[in-house]
């Protein structure tokens, strides 16, 4: 057990049987009235963001998480197959269970597998990801960097808005948290 002054970002807790991942919190000490932590939590299961509010000092279940660094090996349209780095062990995990990690899975991958009692529960994808673009409109000469953006499709299959200088064939940097277009690393 812990406290809601002991929360950080990233943290796990369980709530009412389920698991949440902490992505924001905010302590609060109004005027008038009792102090309060403000939280915004992500459903590990489900990838549901919700708000929820804390009494200052409340007690939550913290969740023990392993973390296995597993690389990814392929998938056959439905399942992702991992391997553990040191016991060659392998696991298949659906669609479902990788939430929006799919979208940035390449083959060969080395990504953090989460357990907890023994079940893979979900993947951690590094925070930046390299990815070829395979289709996108044109530019047109003279743009630049400031002029706007278009969409493009990536080799994984996600679409991300990029600068209108990109182009296809081009490799670019992504933000796996929140999808979007930090640089271009050049082409192929």
């Amino acid at each position: 057990m812990i406290t809601t002054n002991q929360f950080k970002i990233g943290m796990t807790i369980d709530l009412e049987g389920s698991l949440f991942n902490i992505l924001d919190f905010q302590h609060v000490k109004p005027g008038k009235g009792q102090a309060f932590v403000r939280t915004k939590l992500k459903n590990l299961k489900t990838g549901a963001v919700l708000d929820r509010t804390f009494r200052a000092g409340e007690k939550v279940e913290l969740a023990r998480l392993d973390h296995r660094k597993m690389q990814h090996l392929y998938s056959d349209g439905s399942h992702y197959v991992f391997m553990d780095s040191e016991t060659y062990e392998q696991l298949s995990l659906d669609h479902e269970q990788l939430g929006d990690s799919v979208n940035y899975l390449k083959e060969g991958m080395l990504v953090e597998i989460l357990m907890y009692e023994g079940k893979a529960i979900g993947v951690e994808t590094p925070i930046f990801v390299e990815l070829e673009v395979v289709s996108t409109p044109p530019g047109i000469k003279g743009d630049t960097a400031t002029a706007g953006t278009k969409p493009a499709t990536l080799e994984t299959g996600v679409v991300v808005q990029v600068p209108l200088f990109v182009e296809v064939k081009d490799v670019i940097r992504v933000d796996t948290r929140t999808g979007e277009y930090i640089t271009r690393m050049g082409g192929k």
